[in-house]
């Protein structure tokens, strides 16, 4: 009795163990052609945005993120290691506003060297103190797979508009 028992047990964990090594059968190119639709879906969801506000004059770097600076400040280029304190408003691309320095403050984020998002620190990176400008930062960018595990969901693009308020050390 107690082998039949021990082999109908060995039998239904080697039988679920190879349903479970089927099911996990994810290849690298499975993957990158996952992640090459979800890239696309995205840039055309950008570009329909783009669409509807013809008077942006939007500048794309390599990493995929867009900006503007729509008004011009006075003060010193962004520097690594500063400290930068923006005002901002964060959106998707249905318009709808998520988190504003309205409501919670400005925020102050340490460039190149804090846990802000990239797309983020890139683009403080094209700005100088005083600037107002806007972002479109692609998922990657952004909070990628898990969103923000608040209010961002996953795989969103999100619309950044920042006043560069002030630097320093």
């Amino acid at each position: 009795m107690f082998k039949r028992i021990c082999f109908i047990l060995f039998f239904l964990l080697q039988s679920c163990q190879q349903k479970a090594e089927k099911e996990l059968s994810w290849t690298k190119e499975q993957s990158i052609s996952l992640n090459a639709q979800w890239s696309e879906d995205e840039e055309f969801h950008i570009k329909q945005y783009l669409k509807r506000r013809p008077n942006w004059n939007m500048e794309e770097t390599g990493t995929g993120l867009r900006y503007m600076i729509f008004e011009r400040g006075v003060g010193d280029s962004a520097i690594r290691n500063q400290y930068a304190r923006v005002n901002y408003k964060i959106s998707l691309l249905t318009e709808e506003v998520l988190y504003s320095s309205d409501e919670n403050g400005s925020t102050t984020f340490k460039i190149d060297q804090s846990d802000v998002e990239s797309g983020l620190q890139e683009g403080i990176k094209k700005m100088r103190v005083g600037d107002k400008g806007i972002f479109i930062i692609p998922s990657h960018l952004a909070h990628g797979l898990i969103g923000d595990m608040n209010k961002i969901p996953p795989l969103e693009t999100i619309i950044m508009e920042i006043h560069f308020l002030s630097q320093g050390k």
